[in-house]
């Protein structure tokens, strides 16, 4: 191929790139705007509140994507039915109307654009950016799993009632409800701890890819253990002050941890401490394959 040739087929690709980054522009920035408006004011619904760490995904997916454009670039051409398939139907979805359809059409339509362009090859070199789009797409996962927490809100009553027996205080239990000093305080779906899992799931996912460890099964397996272990026991420690200071009167303190910033605070020095344990567990594990390869 004359270079002429190369310049021209190059600008036509460029061309149909920006194409594409300007129609789905125009499709989906209403609804981004939308999460992240939600997200930041919590003025989205509940269960949509579950996906926030798209806050920060989303922009983490777009700059892998970015990263990877020359390898993108270096791809041959190759259409895959499969990708057309999923066009079609990413645009029935968007163009249904229905809130959770219209959601999905975003990961379902850019995972179809990889492999009508660029085929499997396209599909392996995005895949991550396009795990991090789908598990931040809102979703009725939530509405699925609530009504399965209950074990959990029993273990965090029962685990918070005991340490604030531990402290004097007079603490009852009964199902998901703490009685503390005649009030009572219900653990209820939203305060179990899910979206802190799935927060700290996502992160660790992200974590994992950033340091290069996602590819050690080993690691990333003992790593997201122990980061669910962490958000658990982190869970279990808010809602027990959450009930302490529900149960003593304390309501400006409540609703700091609970409805306001003091959550998100506490959420976010927890996800902080992931970045050392992994750190450690890298040079840890690292250092035993050395031991063992000598």
């Amino acid at each position: 191929m004359t270079f002429p040739q190369q310049l021209k087929k190059t600008n036509q690709e460029q061309l149909l790139t920006f194409g594409i980054i300007g129609i789905l522009i125009l499709l989906y920035a209403p609804i981004l705007l939308h999460w992240v408006d939600g997200w930041l004011h919590k003025s989205i619904s509940i269960e949509h509140e579950y996906f926030s760490h798209g806050i920060i995904g989303l922009p983490f997916a777009f700059y892998l994507s970015w990263l990877n454009r020359k390898k993108w670039q270096r791809l041959p051409d190759h259409s895959n039915p499969l990708g057309l398939f999923l066009l079609i139907v990413g645009m029935v979805f968007y163009l249904s109307g229905v809130t959770e359809w219209v959601n999905l059409s975003l990961p379902v339509i850019l995972t179809g654009i990889c492999l009508w362009l660029k085929g499997r090859p396209g599909l392996k070199l995005q895949g991550f950016s396009l795990i991090l789009v789908f598990l931040a797409t809102p979703t009725a996962i939530p509405y699925i799993i609530t009504p399965y927490t209950f074990p959990l809100q029993s273990f965090i009553a029962g685990t918070a009632a005991f340490i604030l027996n531990q402290m004097g205080m007079d603490v009852t239990v009964n199902g998901i409800n703490i009685y503390v000093g005649g009030r009572i305080v219900e653990v209820a779906p939203y305060c179990a701890g899910l979206k802190m899992l799935l927060t700290t799931f996502y992160v660790s996912l992200m974590l994992l890819y950033w340091t290069e460890t996602l590819s050690s099964r080993r690691i990333s397996a003992i790593f997201l253990s122990v980061a669910m272990l962490i958000s658990v026991i982190a869970n279990i420690i808010r809602n027990t002050f959450l009930t302490f200071f529900h149960g003593t009167g304390n309501e400006g303190a409540f609703v700091w941890l609970h409805d306001s910033w003091g959550g998100d605070l506490y959420s976010a020095c927890m996800l902080l401490l992931l970045i050392p344990i992994l750190n450690w567990m890298n040079t840890y594990f690292m250092g035993e394959e050395l031991e063992t390869s000598e």
